[in-house]
């Protein structure tokens, strides 16, 4: 059942199939949703007015002024800022009614702690996401390839995983999400037991008494536990998996 919204599901979840040191196939997607958000925001989408309004209306996080900033385009991001410094000039201002009736700053309050959490290049990845979760769930539920795709995943993050189970738990019949949960929570735990033992190992390997025996698949073991616990959006810690 191959759609042009499922191939780059699929395709994640090919990859992390096929090969472990992938991990998360929703932060794999994750991931490549943010690389072309950024590319088109500082390409193709910088000039077209609707897309300005949004920007200069939203801003960015932290995060992505300085995943932008490190891509060297910084005429294309000036030119952002240039028209996004209205709305911030407007927000510092704090005109508003609130002033009129003795509430001078509240008016700044709010609109600057609007923008401080708004984004952008968040927003567009969140609905887009949104959609790649719905069709992993959708794939699930026709497409029996998918479902032994699904149960060779090496891992979910916690934080994916409880996305995938939240929905599914209200998308799915009892007896689905039974099948579901059965699936990936196998999955899940045996990665954590794995994790969990060598994260115990790696400890060990600081003790004297454990310094001449061998690292096995320990070494790493700090990064993957991150990855695991809080997932790899944006690249994560450092340092290869293994399989």
């Amino acid at each position: 059942m191959e759609q042009i919204y499922t191939i780059p599901v699929n395709e994640a979840f090919d990859a992390s199939a096929a090969d472990h040191a992938c991990g998360c196939p929703m932060c794999a997607l994750y991931n490549r949703l943010e690389e072309n958000e950024l590319d088109l925001i500082l390409g193709a989408s910088m000039m077209e007015p609707d897309v300005r309004q949004k920007t200069n209306e939203l801003g960015f996080c932290h995060r992505h002024y300085g995943m932008m900033f490190t891509r060297k385009n910084r005429l294309g991001l000036g030119l952002i800022l240039e028209s996004h410094f209205e709305k911030v000039k407007r927000d510092l201002s704090g005109e508003g009614l609130g002033a009129l009736f003795g509430g001078a700053g509240n008016d700044a309050i709010k609109k600057l702690g609007k923008l401080e959490e708004s984004c952008y290049v968040c927003g567009r990845i969140e609905t887009n996401l949104s959609r790649m979760f719905d069709t992993v769930l959708l794939l699930y539920r026709q497409d029996s390839a998918f479902r032994r795709k699904l149960a060779a995943q090496p891992y979910f993050c916690l934080p994916h995983y409880r996305r995938l189970l939240t929905l599914a738990k209200t998308s799915m019949s009892k007896k689905e999400f039974a099948e579901f949960y059965a699936t990936i929570s196998e999955l899940e735990q045996r990665y954590a037991e794995t994790l969990s033992g060598d994260v115990s190992w790696f400890c060990k390997k600081f003790d004297y008494r454990y310094q001449d025996e061998p690292w096995n698949n320990a070494k790493d073991a700090v990064e993957r536990s991150i990855r695991f616990l809080s997932g790899n959006e944006g690249g994560g810690p450092a340092g290869g998996e293994r399989k």
